[in-house]
């Protein structure tokens, strides 16, 4: 039995593992195609120092050229130095155009920052971050769930709802204001805009609807999960720190992507992957060692989130 389990787990490593070289070359070509398809000039996408970003930005230069590639940098009064200094960084070594916008001023104009009660200016960002947390293990070890799953759907007889409404609004107007300025340079410069969200993420509804990943003309990294990127990522040498710091949407202090979904990447790959295939509960928590509550936890992300990703039409439009 147990080396059943250990070949199982085996082969479902192996089918997780990408060949680089070609995947590269590969999606050079689809960013390429679209380019000239969809009658465009070049193309213009989102750096964030993060890795996805990193790993498009990269694609991007191959595929048509760091001359005809634009990468605009949009931090906020909550962003991280340290993410727009890599980004930065990366964006000079790939030697690719860059816009530099801070959007802090105009979500001051649509009263973003006043929505959470504790988000004062003279707040450090390590004293935010952990009223962040705070708050966030409280909501979880109130209600049983974490903000990120109650948040994917409407917030209907849930307590805390008005928290809860408050802080989607506060970091989904991030993402969707970005994914306005790309339109907007996009088409001032006439570029095909290019989103860098990938499989992992999308899968369960840990983007926004609407938002700079998801609103594009193209999405290359879609069929990818979080830990081929990064397989991806080497190949291509994206920089190491850019690669091993770990995954933050940046967007509200203290709060990670592990934090937020309470699982790894690692593990969260391998059940989104095993479900896939078909397996069942009991089988994916015994070959991977974990409880089956982690994966039921998983099945209801993918469910809950699935309006994210698509657009509800009459079944009969007819009368």
């Amino acid at each position: 039995m147990k080396m059943n389990l250990d070949t199982k787990l085996k082969n479902l490593k192996s089918e997780m593992k990408i060949k680089p070289e070609e995947l590269a070359l590969s999606l050079e070509n689809f960013i390429r195609v679209y380019t000239e398809k969809l009658e465009r000039e070049g193309t213009i996408l989102g750096l964030s120092g993060g890795i996805d970003s990193a790993v498009i930005a990269a694609l991007c230069k191959r595929a048509v050229g760091s001359e005809k590639t634009l990468a605009l940098i949009m931090p906020e009064r909550d962003s991280k130095k340290e993410h727009i200094e890599d980004a930065l960084n990366f964006a000079n070594e790939l030697e690719i155009k860059t816009k530099l916008i801070d959007i802090t001023s105009y979500l001051k104009g649509f009263g973003t920052y006043k929505l959470l009660s504790f988000n004062k200016p003279f707040f450090l960002r390590k004293l935010k971050g952990t009223l962040v947390k705070k708050a966030y293990n409280f909501y979880q070890k109130k209600t049983g769930e974490t903000p990120f799953s109650a948040s994917l759907l409407g917030f209907k007889d849930k307590e805390f709802d008005s928290y809860l409404k408050k802080g989607n609004a506060y970091y989904r107007i991030k993402h969707r204001l970005r994914m306005l300025l790309f339109y907007l340079y996009g088409e001032l410069e006439n570029k095909l805009v290019v989103g860098a969200a990938n499989k992992s993420e999308y899968k369960i509804g840990f983007f926004v609807k609407h938002g700079c990943d998801a609103a594009t003309d193209i999405m290359p990294l879609l069929n990818l999960y979080k830990t081929q990127v990064r397989e991806l990522a080497r190949y291509l040498n994206i920089p190491s720190r850019i690669i091993e710091k770990p995954p933050s949407p940046d967007i509200i202090p203290g709060l990670t992507d592990e934090k937020a979904i309470t699982i790894s990447y690692e593990k969260l790959d391998l059940i989104l992957l095993a479900l896939e295939n078909g397996w069942e509960i009991p089988e994916i928590a015994n070959v991977l060692g974990i409880k089956e509550k982690q994966i039921i936890d998983v099945k209801n992300l993918i469910q809950k989130s699935e309006h994210m990703r698509k657009i509800y039409v009459p079944e009969n439009s007819h009368p």
